[in-house]
């Protein structure tokens, strides 16, 4: 008999192994499983346990590949608009009452507006926010975080006028006067964010984050990437985790600002070597290659269609080609993770000749670099992500029939839209695939996003209105990609299944997700990570 064990989970396991096996019980001894298999065999192996709870259904914990936990705390400690979707006047009703319960905040800020809330109309205008909240300097992005909302006081502020000119990777969203309206494109709302929004102190990002873990502990995830970690908000995970506060394990992807050159390395070496904490990494870096199609701003190899494409041509591309190499060789070279957005297909070609520069300069290695998105890659360069060994870190969700692609993608990409989000392409080429949320972008619920990856269609909307159904991959990949995929990505392979040995991070749930009809609806029971119990439902 080997050791004792402190917990015994006794239920449907599903391991995800390599072979891809079911058990009837796992142990947990510590932070590891230390026996998998019937309870029978469990049992004997482990005898008496300290606690044994039985649950439908037991997975490895979840890990998201690529998420905003700090910006989706920020927003719902402010004014969250996500959950109202595409309804404009609830916005403002939000928005108005936020401001009342607050007279004395300075700045009102927060995100999640819906683009398609603005179809039909002049878009987001100045002139509402004045109306909602007047006098007040507010600064909102949209859901995507590609665009923000600014009211005039906040104009006002940043000295932006009819004279102020576009930056270079981004605009102003302008009337026929050429009077910006208040809808700020791309690095016109990055700039704004950074040099005229006071940002949140260290004590305030680490309230984001508490807010952030708790939510996704309850959907199971123990484990994530936070896409978008500038110094400020590393300091707060680290000061987290010191704490003993951060019971999630976190990569913090260091934000490349594309406005600085390959000078920013050693400061990005610098962030990096002052050390990894118990719970946080800091080996990666995350570069902006491009913005989204809705904006015209995805970098594409063909023009958009018709006016789009007279106006705004193949999009921006936030970094050249050849620079874009150069930066990739030199973060290879020193030990980097390179984690890059990419949507438009020329984007995509970008990343991938840039990774092909790195890997033909440095040699092989386990950097596992990644690509983010994928929204609309050229065939030819899908199959190339096995080839140089990149991860596609995919979001799942995305992949439904919304009216994002019916009102905003299908007009400006055409026939395009036939490309969109191939995850069975991307399987099919034997690329490692990991799922990500991008949360606050869209929901960080597993079982939602693996729902669309299954059905390619919107929970709860008509189920024979998908978005291409040769796309659809099945639930055990799906799984898959948000588990063992997710901890390849992370350089987590303590993670991922559940073996004797590994890490104990497990989710219980309350239904047997491959009985459930629909998935979405599965729910999470417990959620344990390291062995600790971080999350158990009322």
């Amino acid at each position: 008999m080997g050791r004792a064990a402190d917990l015994v989970l006794v239920g449907d396991v599903y391991t995800v192994d390599a072979a891809r096996r079911w058990a009837q019980a796992v142990a947990v001894c510590g932070d590891r499983i230390v026996a998998v298999g019937t309870e029978t065999d469990v049992r004997e192996q482990v005898g008496a346990a300290a606690e044994v709870v039985r649950g439908a259904c037991i997975l490895p914990g979840f890990q998201d590949a690529h998420v905003h936990p700090s910006v989706a705390g920020r927003n719902l400690l402010n004014v969250n608009l996500d959950d109202l979707r595409g309804d404009k006047q609830a916005y403002l009703d939000r928005i108005s009452a936020f401001a009342l319960e607050h007279p004395d905040m300075d700045w009102i800020v927060g995100g999640g507006w819906f683009n398609v809330a603005f179809t039909g109309t002049e878009g987001p205008r100045r002139e509402d926010l004045d109306r909602a909240a007047p006098g007040r300097a507010i600064f909102l992005l949209n859901n995507d975080v590609h665009a923000a909302w600014v009211s005039s006081r906040a104009m006002e502020i940043a000295g932006i006028d009819a004279s102020t000119p576009d930056p270079w990777d981004g605009y102003l969203v302008r009337d026929h006067n050429g009077t910006p309206t208040g809808c700020l494109q791309e690095g016109a709302a990055y700039g704004f964010l950074q040099n005229v929004v006071p940002g949140p102190t260290r004590t305030e990002w680490m309230e984001c984050l508490r807010i952030a873990q708790r939510e996704l502990h309850a959907l199971g995830i123990t484990g994530w990437q936070d896409a978008w970690v500038e110094p400020e908000l590393l300091e707060a995970y680290r000061a987290l985790d010191t704490a003993g506060e951060l019971t999630g394990r976190v990569v913090t992807a260091l934000w490349w600002d594309r406005h600085r050159g390959p000078e920013q390395i050693e400061d990005l070496i610098e962030q990096r070597d002052a050390g990894d904490r118990n719970r946080v990494r800091s080996g990666t870096v995350k570069l902006m290659l491009d913005g989204c199609p809705e904006s015209c701003t995805a970098a594409m190899l063909d023009p958009y269609e018709g006016d789009f494409g007279v106006a705004h041509g193949t999009g921006i591309a936030f970094v050249e080609p050849e620079p874009l190499k150069e930066v990739l060789i030199r973060l290879d070279a020193a030990g980097f993770q390179v984690h890059q957005h990419v949507l438009g297909d020329r984007a995509v070609r970008m990343a991938l000749d840039a990774v092909q520069a790195a890997r033909e300069a440095n040699g092989p290695n386990d950097a596992r670099h990644h690509v983010a998105h994928l929204q609309l890659p050229a065939p030819q360069d899908i199959v190339r992500l096995r080839e140089l060994g990149v991860v596609a870190n995919v979001q799942p969700f995305w992949a439904q029939p919304d009216p994002m692609i019916d009102l905003l993608t299908e007009p400006r990409v055409g026939e395009r839209i036939g490309r969109l989000y191939p995850t069975a392409s991307i399987r099919a080429a034997g690329a490692v695939m990991a799922f990500g949320s991008d949360w606050p972008v869209s929901t960080p619920n597993p079982w939602l996003e693996l729902e669309v990856a299954v059905t390619r269609a919107t929970p709860g909307g008509d189920p024979d209105r998908v978005l291409d159904p040769d796309q659809r991959i099945d639930l055990q990949a799906g799984i898959a990609a948000f588990t063992r995929g997710s901890a390849y990505v992370n350089h987590d392979d303590d993670a991922g299944s559940l073996q004797e040995g590994a890490r104990a991070d497990l989710v219980v749930l309350d239904r047997n997700p491959f009985e459930a009809d629909p998935i979405g609806e599965t729910r999470v029971a417990m959620t344990i990570a390291g062995g600790e119990v971080v999350y158990q439902a009322d």
